[in-house]
């Protein structure tokens, strides 16, 4: 609980002199103000995240949280609740989608357990497990709130780790059958809107699957009544342990000023959590891509991100954020290895 106290409390904003003086840099790069567009908007950011003109992301982490859901039972969910696992396994494994990406661009891929149900150690998995899974949270809360703080306390430790180890950039990730489902739960809180508004068919459901989904989600909201004021009682009684963990990384980057990338739906609902715990958060986000889950643009705009990708990408790992973090790369090496136009020796003309 003090690491969580410290952390969300001890987040301090963008570097305003430094973002001034990376905007006069861009502006005088040997190109028409502006041409770059986004990559512009994108260097000058991570100035103020880093404090530095020229910031060094070409070190890169991928931190994938994984975790099962009690609300699994409900029949929420398209796939075994035993994919949790395989799937773990196979991003160590390296032929997960989001384990092609890492290895295509040097991603460091770091998997965390903190909640898969069973007693099985997973080779190369990092077992940092709270839980066998949360609770049916049609059935009461999904955990505990101190166990939900030791979810984002996992999540900030995590961060830590990757930059004590070099990284300049984090990515967030998450795998657990059924997290669309407590996702859409958090997000209709939060948000004060329908679940029906917000309730996508995940992996796959059929219109009666979607109902039901529905139909849970309203159950478990009525149940359990989460104060929509009171992040970590939402995220206890209808979130999960990945979301609660992502929610940490997102804090726990924001505080070691470093920038860190939201992946699809299930990760954007954790972006904005995470904001709601410390406004000062959303500074240190860069969006990746839009999801083609139903909520996905209604999460991005509460947000007020644009993705930088529309490839109608659902699949969750992480796999959207790790092809921005190329993007945010390109525009940090845009930064550091363009001349200015004062630098070559050209004055430029005016109007």
């Amino acid at each position: 609980m003090e690491l969580f106290k410290e952390v969300s409390s001890g987040i301090r904003p963008l570097d305003q002199e430094k973002m001034k003086a990376a905007r006069a840099r861009v502006d005088n790069l040997t190109k028409p103000v502006g041409s770059l567009g986004r990559l512009e908007d994108i260097a000058v950011q991570l100035s103020g995240i880093t404090g530095e003109m020229f910031s060094q992301v070409d070190r890169k982490t991928l931190i994938v949280m994984a975790a099962d859901n009690g609300v699994y039972d409900e029949g929420v969910a398209a796939y075994p609740q035993e994919v949790t696992g395989i799937i773990a396994r196979c991003m160590i494994q390296g032929i997960a989608g989001v384990s092609v990406f890492a290895r295509l661009w040097g991603v460091n891929l770091n998997v965390i357990d903190v909640g898969i149900k069973g007693e099985e150690e997973l080779k190369g998995v990092e077992n940092r497990k709270i839980m066998h899974g949360t609770g049916n949270m049609v059935k009461g809360p999904a955990m505990s709130r101190e166990q939900a703080v030791k979810a984002i306390e996992t999540g900030i430790q995590a961060v830590f780790e990757a930059v004590e180890g070099g990284s300049g950039i984090i990515a967030t990730g998450e795998v657990g059958i059924g997290n669309t489902t407590t996702s859409s739960a958090v997000l209709s809180v939060l948000e004060n809107v329908s679940p029906r508004e917000v309730t996508g068919r995940g992996a796959g459901l059929d219109d009666m699957g979607l109902e039901q989904k529905i139909r849970t989600i309203e159950k478990a909201i009525e149940i359990n009544e989460p104060d929509r004021e009171d992040v970590v009682d939402v995220l206890s009684k209808v979130g999960g342990l990945d979301i609660a963990g992502m929610v940490g990384i997102y804090l726990g980057a924001a505080y070691k000023r470093v920038p860190v990338v939201i992946d699809g739906f299930i990760s954007s609902v954790a972006a904005l959590a995470a904001c709601r715990l410390n406004p000062l958060a959303h500074g240190y986000m860069f969006p990746s891509h839009r999801s083609a889950e139903k909520a996905g643009d209604l999460v991005m705009e509460r947000l007020g991100f644009k993705p930088y990708l529309d490839m109608q990408m659902r699949l969750g790992e992480g796999s959207g954020a790790i092809i921005a973090m190329q993007i945010i790369e390109a525009a940090a090496r845009m930064m550091q290895d363009m001349k200015t136009f004062d630098e070559i020796g050209i004055a430029r003309q005016s109007g």
